[in-house]
């Protein structure tokens, strides 16, 4: 004989199961929370780096920060480091700078294993 709050209770309990195991996902990627400098700012000719908060740990192997001039010519000293003492923190050393508009194009992959990528522009004066 069926009983209809047993299968309510294990219609509920599977619906709470799916819409957390989505919740979850939809969180799994990293995206930034802070940007130094900051999209559509200006900075200084002393700029040394760019450095980029995410709301995720990141898997440095596979995460990076670009920076180029508007000739498209790289501006960067180095390969961009993940922090190691929190990996929700990625920086790229800068050569000196001239005045112009830089683009920071970065790509982050979460500790699981998702990738989102993004791209903005600051100013040096």
């Amino acid at each position: 004989m069926k009983n209809p709050w047993l299968d309510s209770c294990v219609a509920r309990g599977l619906f709470a199961t799916l819409t957390l195991t989505f919740a979850q996902l939809a969180h799994a990627h990293a995206f930034p929370t802070h940007q130094a400098p900051s999209a559509g700012s200006t900075a200084s000719t002393s700029q040394k780096d760019v450095a980029i908060d995410f709301d995720d740990g990141l898997e440095p192997a596979f995460s990076s920060i670009a920076v180029t001039d508007s000739h498209g010519k790289s501006v960067t000293s180095n390969k961009a480091v993940v922090d190691s003492s929190n990996s929700k923190h990625m920086s790229v050393a800068l050569t000196p700078l001239a005045p112009g508009v830089y683009t920071v194009a970065w790509v982050a992959v979460a500790a699981d294993g998702h990738r989102t990528q993004g791209h903005y522009t600051f100013t040096v004066k």
